[in-house]
C-alpha cells in the first residue's frame, strides 16, 4: 500500500471494488509528482493504484475537458446507475467516434493477454451476418451525429469466411472509417486475401504489435511472431492496402524498452504503416498489489520512454490528449452547419501527437506548429460563424491569420505545412485530412480501465464503444470488465458443436 500521509487531495471521484465490483467512494493523491488512487472497500479492504504518473501533464491534459451531447438516442435511463445502464444510457456524454463490433471469439491464436478466447472459454460467440448487419445500423442511426468509423474484432475477424462481405455492407451503411483489428496471421498467408480485403472496402488494419524483435512475442503472444508482422507489411505494400496502424500491448519489462525503435521502424515503413498506437496492459483478471504496481504503466510513463529513446526527438510536451480536437470538430461543424463527430473523451484516456522523419531524424508537429495557439484561435473564432449566411469570407479570413501560428523554416522540406492545414480547415473533407496522414506518422495512446484504477467519470466520457446483438451500445471499459460475460453467455454456443478452427502453421514464405 502507498504511504498518504504526506499527499495532497486532488479530487474525490467514483471507482469499484475490484473483488466485488461495488460501486466506490474513491480519491486521487498528488503525491512525489503522481496522481495515486485510493478506494476502500468495506468488505475487500482498501486498495491503491498509480492513477496518472506526472502531475505536470496530468494538470496539462486537463486544460482540454470538454463535455459532449451523447447521443440523444440512447436505449437505457440511468436507473442502477453507471457502470450498469449501459445500452448507451442517459448519464454518457460523448457519441460513438469509434465502434467495436466483435465478429467472433475464435482464433487461430492462443495469446495469454486476450480478451476472448474460444478454447478458454468453452463457447463461441459469432454473430451471425444479419445481426451484425444489424449492429451497424444502430450505430448509423446514432443522433445528433451517427457512427462513422467501425473496427471487427473478436476473437481473430479473419477466421470468419464472410469478413469481405461484412465489410463491403459496413461501406454500403456509409462508414467511412472501416478497419479490422488482427494479428495478421491470415494477411500473411495470403496476398490475395488481402486484396479481397481491399476491394471489399477496408480503410485500415489494426495489426497487433508487440516489438521489433523476438522476445516480446514470446512473452506476449507465446511464439516469435516478428516475421508475422513485416510479411504482413510486405503482403499489405504489394496489394495496395496503404494504412496499417501497429498496436503494441505495452507492459514494463517486455517491451517498453522498444517503444523508440517501433516508432522508427514505423517511420521506415510509413509508406504502409499510417500509425502506432500503443496500449497500455490493463489488468482485467485478479493480481497482487506488490506485482500491480511494479508493472503498471501509464500515458506519461509512455511519453517520457519515448523521449528518452529518441534522444528527444519526440518530447513529452508533444503530445496532446484526444480532446485536445474538439476545437477543430466545433470549428469545421459551424463551417459546414452539419454536426460532426466530437471528440470530447475523458482528457485522460488517451494522447495523440504527430510526427515526421527526415534523413533519420523524427519532427514532431509541435516543434513547427504552435498547437495551442492554433486550438484557441479556433475555438475563440468559433462563434462568428454561428447563424445563417455565406461562410466563405469569414474562412478566408481565418486562413489568412492561420501562418502566424506556423514556422515553416522548422518544418519537414517538400511539406507545404501551410497549405495542407488551411485545406483541410476550408472543407473538411477527408481527402485533404488523407493527404495529411500520406506524410506524416501518427502516434497514439490509449489507456483502457481496469477495475484497480477504473475512474467512472473517464467511462461516461467514452467514445469507444462497442455495439451488441440485443441492440445496445456500452462503453469499452464497462464492457470488458463487467458486461461482457453476460453478452457472450447470451448469444453463444457450446465450442465442441461448432466448426474448429485449427490453429494455423505460422511460417511465413
Amino acid at each position: 500500500m502507498y504511504d498518504f500521509l504526506e499527499s495532497v487531495l486532488m479530487k474525490q471521484i467514483k471507482s469499484v471494488c475490484p473483488e466485488c465490483k461495488k460501486v466506490l467512494d474513491a480519491n486521487l493523491f498528488q503525491e512525489n509528482g503522481k496522481i495515486m488512487l485510493e478506494k476502500t472497500c468495506p468488505e475487500h479492504g482498501t486498495f491503491s493504484d498509480l492513477y496518472w504518473s506526472d502531475d505536470e501533464l496530468y494538470d496539462r491534459f486537463n486544460r482540454y475537458y470538454y463535455v459532449g451531447n451523447g447521443v440523444s438516442n440512447e436505449e437505457i435511463s440511468s436507473y442502477h446507475g453507471c457502470p450498469w445502464d449501459c445500452g448507451i444510457c442517459s448519464e454518457h456524454k460523448t457519441g460513438t467516434l469509434l465502434a467495436n463490433i466483435d465478429v467472433t471469439n475464435r482464433c487461430n491464436l492462443n495469446c495469454p493477454i486476450c480478451f476472448a478466447n474460444a478454447k478458454a472459454s468453452g463457447f463461441v460467440y459469432e454473430p451471425d451476418f444479419e445481426q451484425i448487419r444489424k449492429m451497424m445500423l444502430t450505430l448509423r442511426n446514432e443522433k445528433p451525429v451517427p457512427c462513422y468509423a467501425v473496427q471487427f474484432a473478436g476473437g481473430e475477424p479473419t477466421v470468419r469466411e464472410d469478413l469481405p462481405e461484412i465489410i463491403e455492407t459496413a461501406r454500403e451503411l456509409g462508414f467511412a472509417q472501416v478497419q479490422i483489428a488482427t494479428n495478421g496471421v491470415r494477411l500473411a498467408k495470403s496476398q490475395d486475401y488481402c486484396k479481397a480485403l481491399k476491394t471489399a472496402g477496408l480503410h485500415t488494419v489494426y495489426l497487433s504489435f508487440d516489438g521489433v524483435s523476438e522476445e516480446p512475442y514470446r512473452v506476449m503472444r507465446g511464439f516469435n511472431a516478428f516475421p508475422v508482422k513485416q510479411k504482413v507489411l510486405e503482403n499489405c505494400r504489394q496489394t495496395g492496402l496503404q494504412s496499417v496502424v501497429l498496436v503494441p500491448t505495452l507492459a514494463k519489462d517486455v517491451n517498453a524498452h522498444q517503444v523508440g525503435d517501433i516508432v522508427r521502424f514505423a517511420a521506415r515503413n510509413v509508406d504502409v504503416v499510417k500509425g502506432v498506437n500503443f496500449q497500455p496492459v490493463a489488468f482485467t483478471g485478479r493480481i497482487d498489489q506488490v506485482l500491480r504496481k511494479e508493472r503498471r504503466i501509464t500515458i506519461p510513463d509512455l511519453a517520457a520512454l519515448l523521449e528518452e529513446q529518441t534522444e528527444g526527438e519526440i518530447p513529452r510536451d508533444a503530445w496532446y490528449p484526444a480532446s485536445a480536437a474538439v476545437p477543430i470538430s466545433r470549428f469545421l461543424t459551424a463551417v459546414k452547419k452539419i454536426p460532426l463527430p466530437e471528440f470530447t473523451v475523458h482528457p485522460l484516456c488517451g494522447a495523440a501527437t504527430y510526427v515526421f522523419e527526415e534523413e533519420g531524424r523524427l519532427i514532431p508537429i509541435s516543434e513547427f506548429v504552435d498547437v495551442e495557439g492554433v486550438l484557441e484561435f479556433l475555438e475563440s473564432v468559433t462563434p462568428e460563424f454561428k447563424g445563417s449566411g455565406s461562410n466563405s469570407m469569414k474562412v478566408a479570413k481565418v486562413l489568412c491569420k492561420l501562418p502566424r501560428y506556423i514556422d515553416e523554416t522548422r518544418s519537414p522540406k517538400n511539406l507545404n505545412v501551410i497549405f495542407l492545414i488551411s485545406s483541410f480547415l476550408k472543407t473538411g473533407a477527408r481527402e485533404q485530412l488523407a493527404q495529411f496522414h500520406q506524410k506524416t506518422l501518427f502516434l497514439g495512446a490509449m489507456h483502457f480501465q481496469d477495475p484497480y484504477n477504473l475512474d467512472l467519470e473517464r467511462i461516461k466520457h467514452c467514445g469507444i464503444h462497442y455495439a451488441t446483438p440485443d441492440g445496445k451500445v456500452i462503453p469499452f471499459c464497462t464492457y470488458n470488465n463487467f458486461h461482457r460475460e453476460g453478452v457472450e453467455a447470451r448469444y453463444s454456443k457450446p465450442y465442441r458443436k461448432v466448426m474448429k478452427f485449427e490453429e494455423e502453421s505460422f511460417e511465413v514464405h
